[in-house]
């Protein structure tokens, strides 16, 4: 079964942190990233750039409109994700409180909908 891993970050907590603080959970994530990797339950995830280089779309009665920057301002945000392969949700939820943010905001583990072999 695929679960998405949704990390969400406060821009404040890692501001507050040591530079080798910073590092240290950066390491974490490489060390984690090379676990699930080994583990054959990897199948895809990213960082993501700060919402500031975020736009929002929109389309309302078929006019599209775009605007910078995420739709509305959380202390928390979207900072990154991975997709998991494994046997079920108790191993999801065991792999997402391994992620180092976890420990300083949240981690969403949310199962990834099968749809039917549909190529997109």
């Amino acid at each position: 079964m695929k679960y998405m891993l949704l990390i969400y970050s406060n821009p404040t907590s890692w501001a507050a942190l040591s530079e080798a603080e910073r590092s240290g959970l950066n390491a974490e994530y490489g060390t984690f990233t090379k676990e699930i990797i080994d583990s054959g339950e990897f199948v895809s995830g990213d960082p993501l750039a700060d919402t500031s280089a975020a736009s929002t779309v929109r389309v309302r009665a078929g006019k599209t409109d775009v605007t910078d920057g995420p739709f509305v301002e959380f202390k928390e945000h979207l900072a990154g994700y991975y997709v998991v392969d494994c046997k079920d949700l108790d191993r999801a939820l065991a792999l997402a409180a391994k992620i180092p943010d976890a420990r300083l905001s949240g981690v969403e583990v949310r199962p990834v909908m099968d749809m039917g072999g549909t190529e997109m």
